[in-house]
């Protein structure tokens, strides 16, 4: 097992998968598993089949999440970043007088609930998760059924206007520690399946192999990923200028707002716009897993509370 650069001292993965274990745990991964070309176990990343079968061995071997299922196409999110984002705003939290059970809100949860799971199994968090698909919260509130652990920790809630981010799906009495967010990150369906052709030759190129684009066939991925998961009018810059504006105009509802930001360029205008909503303290937590660099922004408002 190789040692991922980065991740947080207590992610479990921080050392890699131990596919051995993981087999024992989620028979059904064991088809997927083969050596790769370092002789090292692992699976074909480039396969949704490969990694939608990894994600249920990690949630169950290590998070005591035993079924787990996202519908053909949703997104399949890589665990280990998932949840290193949540060892970070714990650590945050920690430092924060009057976190300690507070409950979490997390937008846009997706069919796959990720980041309410994890902050429910790991942390022990209550969790009000948000979306603005309703097939999305209807795959949750399945694997909420097949987890009643989890059931009692984590509620869901539609939201009906899709141009609204916080506003009319928290009321004004609601306290949480923090939100946590992964927002779409690409500005149209274009621009998306663009970043999917990348990110195919990219897995082809490690592979040895070429990908050859187009042939009239739809792109798809291995992490997958609905219209609504991948992109909004604007991309990222304009859902993040939407998130600081309605948080404004809510200081009071978390602690702590939180966001991850895929694009580097987009912190300086997000800084700008909270200078001008007038947040109180704005911190930028850098996270890296191999080559890939993510960053949480999180901002608070002094309420005098």
């Amino acid at each position: 097992m190789t040692q991922s650069k980065g991740l947080h001292p207590a992610n479990a993965h921080r050392d890699g998968y131990d596919f051995q274990a993981l087999m024992v745990s989620h028979p059904p991964l064991k088809p997927f598993v083969r050596p790769n070309a370092y002789g090292n176990l692992s699976i074909d990343f480039a396969r949704h089949e490969a990694v939608k079968a990894l994600n249920c061995a990690l949630l169950k071997h290590h998070y005591g999440i035993s079924r787990w299922d996202i519908p053909k196409g949703f997104l399949c999110p890589p665990i280990p970043g998932r949840v290193d984002y949540l060892h970070h705003l714990e650590d945050l939290l920690r430092q924060t007088p009057g976190a300690e059970g507070l409950p979490l809100l997390d937008i846009g949860t997706g069919a796959n609930g990720i980041y309410a799971l994890l902050a429910a199994s790991r942390f022990g968090r209550a969790v009000v998760a948000t979306d603005i698909a309703k097939a999305s919260l209807t795959n949750v509130a399945a694997i909420l059924k097949a987890n009643p652990g989890l059931e009692k920790l984590i509620s869901l809630r539609f939201q009906s206007n899709a141009r609204h981010i916080l506003t009319g799906v928290t009321q004004s009495h609601e306290r949480f520690a923090a939100c946590v967010c992964n927002p779409p990150f690409h500005a149209s369906a274009a621009e998306a399946a663009s970043g999917t052709n990348r990110k195919l030759e990219g897995l082809a190129k490690s592979r040895g192999q070429r990908h050859v684009s187009g042939q009239g066939k739809p792109q798809t991925l291995n992490f997958g990923g609905q219209d609504a998961e991948l992109w909004c009018d604007g991309g990222e810059r304009s859902f993040l200028m939407r998130l600081i504006d309605e948080s404004a105009r809510e200081p009071g509802l978390c602690l702590w707002f939180t966001t991850l930001v895929s694009k580097g360029d987009n912190l300086r205008p997000c800084k700008r716009r909270l200078a001008q909503r007038g947040a109180s303290e704005v911190k930028v937590i850098e996270m890296q897993q191999g080559q890939k660099i993510t960053r949480i922004l999180a901002w608070r408002f002094e309420t005098g509370a």
